[in-house]
């Protein structure tokens, strides 16, 4: 077998994986054996690539497989569920910035492109303006959802979208007097100047409560940079693995929107979200209308129940509330009551956020339930338990037309025969609007970190 043949029967093998491994991510049963099937595949892959002859400079390829190893298992390892958004959203751009770079060499090694074909150029371009926008695209993401940036929709107002299509022009500008054959390296370092610039300002106007569909929407435009760039270096394994993420990313931000109700050219045009606190107590407006409840009224309630839905949300990831949930939920299971988790698509900060941390706490995967198939239960349910969940539980989002999250599909909580409101605060969820479910008459708030609360239910549900 020559080393081509086996080149291309290593990229064949490859491909195979990252299908099957693609393919396992649709359930959380096979979702761990999906990531290490893909993870298979790319590791074949990459061996296929080095095999290929002129590679080049092993000392430097081993140096920066031995960096990249270094820094991204510990990294992988070492990151808090709460924070897995934010590590995706990190290393999708750094994937879009090497991308850019690569485009970048190219451009170098062939004088600007000069003896290259035209797909060549064309495709190296874009991927350097793509891969460009989706690295600070994704910083910017990245800030914003650990906090060093405001979750608030940050921008000049309606100068916004003129300043953002200046910036388009300019990169596709530059790229267009490169593929003419200027050979200025000037016109490579204003394409990626300016991109980064779009990136950037694209990003910022975006409130926290859209951050989720921006994050899948900069992975599948590092996927199409990718497959751009396998185009002009003939790489099969970037164009097939390129155009796998940028088809599913796209698929997923689909979705996301879709469950958001809202258009993506919507989401893009910024200045929705407010990038909710975490407050104290209930904000003057809303005393006398609030009813509180204690530990001991809530599990009283729920221990005479015959079914009780309960709605994970944010606020649940950052108080690492899970298994202190899966603890109460077993004793009411131990009780005769029926326990279900209502799982909204846009709950939490990422797709699967949590799904991935009930699953981390050992709760049944037939236990949770998506949005469409669980609405249909709150209207013979006792009592609806919601912890730490905001947007995804405000009727507004079907009763009030001026709201801005009006026509949101959302978790029918109200329909419940009593909630419970397990938060820290009033403070307003990433959309920045009041959730008019507290003010409901049949709902009563557990003030307090969701942890606690809940493990303080616990115990009083052991003493009954």
């Amino acid at each position: 077998m020559t080393r081509d043949v086996l080149i291309q029967c290593l990229y064949i093998v490859a491909f195979a994986l990252f299908i099957y491994g693609l393919m396992g991510l649709t359930g959380p049963r096979t979702a761990v054996r999906g990531n290490w099937l893909a993870a298979a595949g790319m590791a074949v892959a990459v061996v296929a690539t080095l095999l290929t002859p002129g590679m080049g400079n092993w000392g430097l390829i081993l140096l920066g497989l031995a960096i990249g190893t270094a820094v991204g298992v510990p990294a992988a390892r070492r990151v808090k569920m709460t924070a897995m958004p934010q590590m995706v959203a990190l290393f999708n751009g750094v994937g879009g910035g090497a991308v850019a770079l690569i485009a970048w060499v190219e451009f170098r090694q062939s004088d600007g492109f000069a003896h290259e074909p035209g797909y060549v150029a064309i495709a190296s371009l874009f991927s350097a303006i793509v891969g460009s926008v989706s690295f600070w695209g994704s910083t910017v993401a990245f800030g914003k959802l650990q906090e060093i940036i405001s979750g608030r929709p940050i921008g000049i107002g309606r100068l916004q979208q003129p300043l953002n299509l200046v910036l388009l022009l300019v990169s596709v500008a530059c790229a267009g007097f490169a593929v003419a054959g200027s050979g200025s390296e000037w016109l490579m370092v204003g394409l990626l100047v300016a991109s980064a610039v779009l990136g950037v300002m694209v990003v910022l106007p975006i409130g926290g409560a859209d951050m989720p569909v921006v994050i899948s929407l900069l992975n599948a435009l590092t996927g199409l940079s990718a497959a751009a760039m396998g185009l002009a270096l003939d790489n099969t394994a970037l164009i097939v693995a390129g155009m796998i993420v940028g088809a599913s990313g796209t698929i997923l931000t689909n979705l996301m929107a879709k469950a958001m109700n809202r258009s993506i050219p919507a989401i893009v045009a910024g200045g929705f979200g407010g990038g909710g606190g975490t407050g104290g107590g209930p904000v003057a407006a809303a005393d006398g209308s609030v009813r509180r409840t204690s530990a001991a009224d809530a599990a009283v309630q729920m221990a005479y129940a015959n079914q009780v839905i309960i709605v994970p949300g944010y606020g649940m990831a950052v108080a690492q509330a899970q298994h202190a949930v899966r603890e109460m939920a077993d004793l009411l299971e131990a009780k005769g009551v029926s326990v279900y988790y209502a799982i909204h698509p846009v709950a939490g900060r990422m797709p699967g956020h949590m799904n991935v941390l009930l699953a981390e706490a050992d709760v049944a995967y037939d236990n949770l339930k998506e949005m469409d198939e669980i609405n249909r239960e709150f209207g013979r349910t006792d009592v609806a338990m919601v912890i730490g969940a905001n947007d995804v539980t405000n009727p507004a989002a079907r009763t009030d037309p001026d709201s801005p999250i009006y026509g949101m599909p959302i978790l029918n909580v109200d329909e419940s025969r009593s909630v419970i409101v397990l938060k820290r605060g009033m403070a307003p969820g990433f959309a920045g609007v009041d959730n008019a479910l507290y003010l409901d008459p049949k709902t009563t708030m557990l003030f307090g970190d969701a942890k606690s609360s809940v493990s303080e239910v616990t115990e009083e549900l052991k003493a009954l």
